[in-house]
């Protein structure tokens, strides 16, 4: 069986997708924090055969382990602007080692969330050479959570016969309906251009950056579902941790016409002050090196943000449709 955790939440519900489409449907197992309404249908027309609720699924994991053949860990607790350093400690720090070691002792292949929110401004730019990794400084507690997880992994003997931690970088896509202040900039666009017909975006407050140039990379999340599936397919992957980007920023600003553009509309965009709760870690810049990826698998394409922000907004947002 192949558990799924964060099965419930936007990258998580995709990828159950994605691996029933592959074949895998009665031998997955799912698991999350299932109380949340606004998720259910994230799940409709999936298949799964076991349902886990997170706080017992420890214990779970421990009695069956030796029928799971893999462990994608991307449950977590995600919020940016959340400073309850404990619940990131609880849910974020100790529930993934509890996972790593599971999976260590009976030798199970581990796919766990990273996050890019661990290079913080990015003064040490965003390579995932792993002997720069303890340079990085995070932002926020979320950012250390990640960042304490991928060091405490790294310094570990005993390890999953087969690892990897994916530093997802600024993800979009369907099933982030439920996400509130935390969902895409893209879905933000789409739904304030259908109420107002218009956009606002983030003046700039560092000079030598225009208002709409802060810029991100921006990664649809069937392709983060395809990294997903390469690590459990290949038999010669290496384990580490890896960057899951596209390797190309782009501006706020060329997200936001796109989605117009995408809509059908001229575009209307305004430009309101970043949010003082915010503002000090707010980042200007990130773009994923990806050569480490690449070099293991040379073939695969990133979706370009127009193909990406084109197919979202026709297939799913205007239709209010999953996957």
């Amino acid at each position: 069986m192949i558990v799924v955790t964060g099965a419930y939440g936007f990258i998580g519900s995709y990828l159950v997708g994605r691996l029933n489409a592959a074949g895998w449907a009665n031998d997955l197992v799912i698991v999350d924090d299932f109380s949340r309404a606004d998720k259910q249908a994230n799940l409709l027309g999936k298949i799964w055969r076991h349902q886990i609720e997170r706080d017992v699924f420890i214990q779970w994991f421990v009695a069956n382990a030796k029928d799971i053949k893999f462990v994608y860990h991307l449950g977590a607790r995600t919020d940016t602007t959340e400073t309850n350093e404990a619940l990131f400690e609880k849910l974020n720090l100790q529930y993934s080692k509890d996972i790593w070691q599971i999976c260590s002792e009976n030798q199970i292949p581990l796919v766990y969330a990273s996050s890019a929110a661990t290079y913080g401004n990015g003064e040490h730019g965003f390579g995932d050479a792993e002997n720069d990794i303890a340079k990085l400084h995070p932002l926020n507690p979320y950012g250390w959570s990640k960042q304490n997880f991928d060091l405490w992994a790294l310094q570990q003997e005993i390890t999953p016969p087969k690892w990897a931690g994916l530093k997802f970088f600024n993800v979009y896509g369907p099933n982030e309906y439920h996400k509130g202040r935390m969902a895409s900039v893209i879905m933000h666009s789409f739904n304030k251009i259908n109420a107002e017909g218009k956009m606002m975006l983030f003046r700039s407050h560092k000079p030598g950056i225009m208002d709409g140039h802060q810029s991100r990379d921006f990664i649809y999340v069937k392709d983060i579902a395809e990294m997903c599936m390469r690590i459990m397919e290949n038999n010669d992957f290496k384990s580490g941790i890896y960057n899951a980007g596209t390797g190309r920023a782009r501006t706020f600003l060329d997200l936001t016409l796109n989605t117009f553009a995408a809509m059908g509309l001229t575009p209307d965009i305004e430009f309101i002050d970043t949010p003082l709760d915010i503002r000090n870690t707010y980042q200007y810049f990130t773009e994923a090196v990806m050569d480490k990826w690449l070099h293991q698998f040379h073939d695969m394409h990133f979706t370009d943000l127009e193909e990406g922000v084109d197919e979202y907004v026709k297939m799913y947002l205007t239709k209010k449709s999953y996957y």
